[in-house]
């Protein structure tokens, strides 16, 4: 049986598509920026992919993920240590994937649809 979907689920479901590469990257950024090896356009392009990945998720009502996103723009842009930075944007990624995880199963869970109880003949209503 096929499992059908709102439309709202559905367009969910194709920004969420686009996650999982990005999250690749953000992973391996992330460790270029630990290893020391990055410079001043690794942690620009890093901050650019979690604005898109803000913008994709808040235009489709994801909140949580959206919020997780924004967080880690923040934080992979302000100053301070490396390690400070780093730890940050490693468990922000963690989060982002608790919260990847939750809006693709409520994106890919069919809605109830809920139906009232026929009435029974001569009560009113």
């Amino acid at each position: 049986m096929a499992v059908k979907l709102s439309s709202r689920q559905q367009a969910q479901v194709a920004v969420l598509e686009t996650f999982p590469p990005r999250m690749e990257t953000i992973h391996r950024l992330i460790e270029e920026i630990a290893g020391l090896r990055a410079d001043e356009q690794v942690v620009r392009r890093l901050g650019r992919t979690l604005d898109e990945m803000k913008a994709g998720a808040s235009g489709m009502g994801l909140g949580a993920l959206a919020e997780t996103c924004g967080m880690m723009a923040i934080m992979s842009r302000r100053g301070g240590g490396i390690q400070m930075k780093v730890r940050g944007l490693r468990e922000g990624l963690a989060s982002l994937k608790v919260n990847f995880d939750g809006a693709m199963r409520s994106a890919t869970t069919p809605e109830k649809v809920e139906e009232k109880p026929p009435a029974k003949p001569g009560s009113s209503p």
